[in-house]
């Protein structure tokens, strides 16, 4: 390894265990767990599969993004300012709710329909961002560029959802630093070297595989979240896959300054904004002015 590179390593290990979620969801929650509750930027990271009958119906957010990238099959989308539209397999929805949106995700099931599986991570805003309008960035499965380590005959793809890998660079433009990678490793043994901008809280979550983290390290089987160091000097990552067709997200943000307080999927700094928040949704003031009124066509 050149002397430019030298790895972070992995210093929490969290088995994502399968709960009930939403009417009917199954997920693997990692961070938001009692095991791993903040990891700042990021507030929550689900695993999740809905199967006929289940979803997330209407549902109020403020002062967080939240990203979802689905794994397999399709979901739908629906929220208060009039967007809608469908996630399909490979494609991401990056969702800035701002100051409050209402909306709900439900799957779609059919015959021969693979049943939804995907990612959730909640990330959280900057303080001077959590209250700006709603907004959406959204890339279809063809949208999200690939960078090829070994070149496009070689063993290792990463589709470079947000952030900068290999020279290839994705077109989402989140609110505070935020890179999202999901890479896919042919073959046991192939091995690369992914940059993470020095400071920047860094994990992996497998679901396909087993992967090592670093050099001579032990390998890391499915359904983990890995968090990795952050020390001086640390330059990136090396990734080694443990099998034969391994799959795994790396993300990695900007830690933020700030207190996170929480009351359900209302993420604020302080009690004080967070009873306010509360107002707001009781009284329809401030990006709820919906949310007695709204009602999506998916989630009733």
């Amino acid at each position: 390894m050149a002397l430019n590179l030298a790895s972070r390593n992995v210093v929490k290990k969290v088995l994502a265990v399968e709960t009930a979620e939403g009417a009917g969801a199954r997920v693997r929650r990692s961070i938001g767990s009692m095991n791993l509750r903040n990891l700042t930027p990021f507030l929550m990271l689900d695993h999740f599969h809905v199967s006929e009958g289940a979803g997330f119906p209407d549902h109020p957010h403020r002062g967080q993004a939240t990203v979802t990238y689905m794994l397999e099959g399709s979901s739908r989308h629906e929220d208060s300012a009039g967007h809608a539209g469908t996630i399909e397999t490979g494609g991401v929805q990056w969702m800035c709710a701002g100051k409050g949106i209402i909306h709900a995700e439900m799957p779609v099931h059919g015959q021969g329909v693979a049943e939804p599986r995907g990612l959730q991570l909640w990330v959280d805003l900057p303080k001077e961002f959590k209250m700006v309008e709603p907004s959406y960035q959204e890339l279809s499965p063809e949208a999200i560029p690939t960078a090829y380590p070994e070149g496009k005959d070689g063993g290792i793809d990463i589709k470079v959802i947000s952030g900068k890998s290999h020279g290839v660079e994705s077109p989402v433009r989140p609110l505070g630093g935020c890179w999202f990678f999901h890479v896919t490793m042919k073959n046991a043994g192939a091995t690369m070297f992914q940059d993470i901008p020095a400071g920047w809280t860094a994990f992996v979550y497998t679901w396909k595989g087993a992967v090592s983290i670093g050099e001579n390290s032990p390998v890391h089987d499915s359904f983990h979240t890995l968090v990795l160091s952050n020390e001086d000097g640390e330059t990136g990552v090396q990734l080694t896959a443990g099998e034969d067709d391994t799959q795994f997200v790396l993300i990695a943000g900007e830690p933020l300054d700030q207190t996170v307080f929480q009351y359900g999927p209302f993420v604020m700094t302080n009690q004080e904004e967070i009873q306010k928040t509360l107002m707001d949704y009781r009284t329809g003031r401030n990006g709820f002015e919906k949310a007695h009124t709204w009602k999506s066509k998916i989630g009733n």
